[in-house]
């Protein structure tokens, strides 16, 4: 009796203590954020014309976040931002909008800081809003040209150079996914596949297609789906692992309605119809 006491005892202190523990640890949880800066110009001159890049970096808060990316964007991108989003949201953005036009003194030094300062203060406020950080058309903005170039690259064989636009562009993608559609990293994960596999990188081919294999099944893209399969089927055989299950999945695929193509497309035709 008394040792059944000491356990219960025991047992009661301990349930206490992870209550203690536990609630301790949702007091100092903080939600995940988006931070954004603007550290950074710079001034392109040409022939034709003469403009300022900002230097956009995204940030999670916190400790969350062990890798700096950033993007290029021109004060047009932010306009052009702007419009779509007052397209799609109409009055919810009335009290949200960037720096207004300037008609002189675009390239003055305290101009400059002035605007930097201001278009970090609208990133922040077009992520409070709670349709705006769901939406495509805000992801899009930091990632859309970087992927775009990397495909051109892609197409045009130059498979080393894509390679490293498109693990930036993956980056801020993951930065971007608690508020995004899990479909948002498929493309890039896709198109890193490809270029792995032209460079005969056949395991890092692998881990990409592998991540991208459950986002394809969760969205419910047969198309990309089998694509994925097959190669990671071709990538095991390479790789001397199994492919058993890969084939099973590929064939309970093939045979559910409506039938696949009889000469589907290849994962690299995917990616590059993606954007084209």
């Amino acid at each position: 009796m008394a040792e059944t006491n000491l356990m219960s005892a025991a047992s009661a202190l301990t349930t206490k203590q992870l209550q203690q523990k536990l609630s301790s640890e949702k007091k100092s949880e903080h939600p995940v954020l988006l931070l954004f800066e603007i550290p950074s110009t710079r001034v392109v001159e040409n022939q034709l014309s003469k403009y300022v890049v900002y230097e956009v970096v995204v940030m999670l808060s916190g400790s969350f976040d062990s890798s700096r990316v950033s993007v290029e964007r021109r004060y047009s991108d932010f306009l052009r931002l702007q419009r779509l989003l007052l397209e799609e949201f109409d009055s919810t953005l009335e009290d949200v909008s960037p720096p207004p036009k300037l008609l002189s003194g675009n390239f003055c030094a305290a101009v400059l800081l002035q605007r930097r300062l201001a278009l970090q203060d609208y990133l922040a406020k077009l992520f409070s809003t709670r349709c705006v950080r769901h939406s495509p058309l805000f992801a899009a903005f930091f990632t859309d040209a970087e992927q775009r170039g990397a495909l051109v690259l892609l197409r045009g064989g130059q498979f080393s150079l894509a390679l490293r636009q498109l693990e930036d562009v993956l980056a801020l993608q993951e930065k971007l996914q608690c508020w995004q559609s899990p479909a948002l990293r498929l493309p890039t994960l896709c198109a890193l596949a490809v270029c792995h596999c032209d460079l005969q990188q056949h395991q890092e081919a692998l881990d990409a297609a592998q991540r991208a294999l459950p986002v394809a099944r969760r969205c419910g893209l047969r198309s990309h789906r089998a694509a994925l399969l097959r190669l990671l089927m071709d990538l095991s055989y390479r790789l001397g692992l199994p492919g058993a299950r890969l084939q099973d999945e590929l064939q309970g695929l093939q045979d559910q309605p409506p039938t696949l193509k009889y000469d589907p497309p290849t994962l690299k035709e995917l990616v590059i119809q993606q954007f084209t």
